[in-house]
């Protein structure tokens, strides 16, 4: 990296609401260049040699733990990794106590994923270290609308006017709303899709369009988003089954080719195969999922940079 230091607006990483267009940018151009450095045969540099960064998941996380985990490591960071079901929380310690405990080890940076919408915020007033949101309940899930868009960005050169279709489960996705945020303030047009009982009644005050017909959705969309269902957030049946979501809403090949252009197709992952995405679309070339993937590690990467930068 180039000696100038180079920093966020902001001292955490909490929401995309919280960060301008110009920071967004910066975590691009800073992504560009790790992810050059991912692509060398020695994919380690010491920019956070002298960084430790407690890594909190109070959910279960496979991908996104991996990743973060993975750009410390090719940052140089200390890691340290905790799994509230297998910690005191259990026993009924408090999320201020608990990470009190972990920073009076000296930890610079906490990266946390919560149950809660707001935890991380509620942190970030509460203890003196960096705190970077890994996603919080239904609310937010910045580093992943960050690599959507830096995704967006390498497949069109430019996010700017590209419409991007949201499309299923929005109303317990924290991935749309921070993408909702994300792609407006880099100047694409949003809609979301999905049966009406999965789409929230506030969204019509972000700006975006409302769609309940794929197929028209699909039409409109430079890029298409498939978000997972989250049975595991629904309390109620939102939907009559999982076969009747997938006709209504699940995007397949033959769907794909009826289509007068060709989309590009994404998803945050983990895949319902089968529900919200064929295996032949999801492996198509029109598929960027593996990009995004990859891409999570350089945007993390980025994140993690900029914000110890702010430390010096």
């Amino acid at each position: 990296m180039a000696e100038q230091i180079l920093t966020l607006s902001t001292k955490h990483l909490l929401g995309i609401k919280d960060l301008t267009s110009r920071d967004i940018e910066l975590i691009f151009e800073t992504a560009d260049t790790f992810k050059d450095v991912l692509n060398r045969p020695i994919k380690k540099v010491p920019s956070l040699r002298d960084v430790t960064i407690a890594n909190i998941f109070f959910e279960n996380s496979t991908r996104t733990r991996l990743s973060f985990e993975l750009a410390q490591k090719r940052l140089s960071a200390d890691t340290v990794n905790f799994a509230a079901s297998s910690s005191s929380v259990s026993k009924g310690e408090t999320l201020i106590d608990t990470v009190n405990n972990i920073l009076s080890m000296k930890v610079d940076m906490v990266v946390m994923r919560h149950p809660y919408a707001g935890a991380g915020i509620f942190l970030s007033k509460h203890v003196n270290a960096q705190i970077v949101n890994a996603g919080d309940g239904a609310h937010e899930h910045p580093t992943q609308a960050l690599l959507d868009a830096f995704s967006i960005r390498e497949k069109y050169g430019e996010v700017s006017g590209k419409k991007i279709a949201i499309i299923g489960d929005v109303l317990h996705s924290r991935v749309a709303l921070s993408n909702i945020l994300c792609l407006q303030k880099l100047g694409a047009e949003v809609m979301v899709c999905g049966p009406s009982t999965l789409i929230p009644k506030y969204i019509g005050t972000l700006g975006v369009k409302i769609e309940h017909d794929l197929l028209k959705a699909l039409n409109w969309c430079d890029v298409a988003n498939m978000l997972r269902i989250q049975l595991e957030r629904q309390d109620i049946k939102y939907f009559p089954s999982l076969r009747e979501y997938s006709m209504m809403y699940g995007l397949n090949k033959q769907l794909l080719n009826s289509l007068d252009k060709e989309i590009t197709v994404m998803h945050p992952g983990p895949i319902n195969r089968g529900v919200e995405i064929t295996s032949d679309v999801a492996d198509s070339k029109q598929s960027i999922i593996l990009d995004q993937v990859e891409n999570g590690v350089a945007i993390r990467m980025a994140v993690l940079y900029l914000l110890a930068n702010q430390r010096k």
